[in-house]
């Protein structure tokens, strides 16, 4: 209405959280100085933004997905920097979806000149979802379990995973939304820090997530040929439990994680494997106060003495996928990583690795931003996860295509 240029947003202005899309602007000045903002409101209120400079081409037109940002949040071509680079005005914020039934909305402005926001030539607003068209979303409460149940459209029957996030706890569905949007039935599953389950478990038991498994495979959409797991951080080392010692489990993909039972012992039918030993103490203070660095709490995995808190993952029948940052600062996980995969190796048994150089802890769908530090709900602490900006959004791409790759080849 009455702006000087149009923004387009390509295939379509609504898409699924984690689609690229190409960002057009039209009706501009040959070469003319522009800045393009991305905003973004989350649930809380808070205000995530992003900003980059640009010069339109000699018929006055703009693709982000070609011309490269001049400054700003990112330098040179990048199709969705706008996205990954949205940061907060309040620091330590992590973007993350609470309710996957409605979408992010993502207004994207285009500003005259460099850096001086107050000539608007134009705007739209790109709808992105966490739940596909026709994908069914249920709640829960069956015996001990609370977890949220999403399935694809149609009868399929389609491969079945469990979803788990690490120790600040909760039940987190966006990513488990974004799988069944891509074809999985997929059990968002809490297990710590959830209606009546404990903040700090004394202990966790193994038949809880057995549950979980024997509830999946009761799913008439859910193939006969096997579950799959994924986990990240503490998630990451229940998945390896899980498929150590849980019939069914054929494929489990740990992200930041270790092999060895971390924080919380974990109870078997007949057996417990305690928790690896750590020293709080050896926390650090960053340069930021208030920030702890924990990456030197734990016992040296490669200490003997420790040895009966690992999980005996080589025993499993499952496939393996171990996905780390090189630029953790909250575990040493691409260490923790290598261990497993030579373990694995050692007797004989096939692991995908990747490790991701500038990638921090929290190796998230693509397009949510790089979160360096935030609230750990159980610690109440600023937590230090580590990361760099472009690497890490390049890594999340990545990683994403190779779990879904990886789940549909071994289930």
């Amino acid at each position: 209405a009455g702006m000087a240029a149009w923004v387009t947003v390509l295939p379509a202005p609504r898409c699924m959280y984690d689609d690229p899309v190409q960002i057009l602007v039209a009706g501009l000045q040959p070469q003319q100085a522009v800045t393009v903002r991305a905003s973004l409101v989350d649930e809380s209120g808070e205000l995530f933004q992003a900003h980059a400079l640009y010069r339109a081409g000699s018929r006055g037109e703009l693709d982000l997905s070609r011309s490269p940002a001049l400054g700003g949040s990112y330098l040179g071509v990048e199709p969705m920097g706008l996205l990954w680079s949205l940061q907060s005005k309040t620091p330590y914020k992590r973007l993350a979806k609470k309710n996957v039934l409605t979408p992010f909305h993502v207004d994207i402005e285009v500003y005259d000149g460099h850096g001086d926001m107050s000539n608007l030539l134009g705007k739209c607003t790109n709808e992105r979802c966490f739940l596909g068209e026709g994908v069914k979303r249920i709640s829960v409460r069956d015996g001990r379990l609370k977890a949220t149940l999403f399935l694809p459209p149609g009868a399929g029957p389609f491969p079945g995973l469990i979803d788990l996030y690490g120790s600040g706890g909760g039940l987190v569905e966006y990513r488990a939304s974004l799988l069944a949007s891509r074809g999985f039935v997929t059990l968002a599953l809490a297990y710590m820090a959830f209606e009546d389950l404990p903040a700090m478990p004394e202990v966790l038991e193994l038949s809880y997530f057995e549950e979980a498994v024997k509830f999946l495979q009761k799913q008439h959409q859910v193939k006969g040929t096997g579950i799959g797991v994924l986990g990240l951080s503490k998630g990451a080392d229940l998945a390896l439990s899980m498929a150590t010692f849980l019939p069914g489990i054929k494929a489990a993909v740990s992200i930041s994680g270790s092999s060895f039972n971390s924080f919380i012992p974990l109870q078997g039918d007949g057996f417990t494997i305690p928790a690896h030993p750590y020293d709080l103490e050896k926390m650090k203070s960053t340069d930021e106060p208030g920030i702890v660095d924990f990456s030197d709490v734990l016992v040296d995995h490669r200490d003997p003495e420790t040895w009966d808190c690992r999980i005996p993952l080589e025993r499993s029948l499952a496939k393996f996928l171990f996905l780390s940052g090189r630029d953790d600062r909250n575990w040493k996980s691409e260490l923790y990583c290598q261990d497993a995969v030579q373990r694995l190796q050692q007797h004989g048994q096939e692991a995908e690795f990747c490790s991701y150089s500038g990638a921090g802890h929290l190796l998230e769908p693509p397009y949510l931003p790089l979160c360096q530090v935030s609230i750990h709900k159980v610690l109440g602490m600023f937590v230090y996860w580590g990361g760099q900006w472009r690497e890490h959004a390049k890594a999340q791409e990545d990683a994403w295509c190779r779990i879904q790759a990886f789940f549909w080849q071994h289930l």
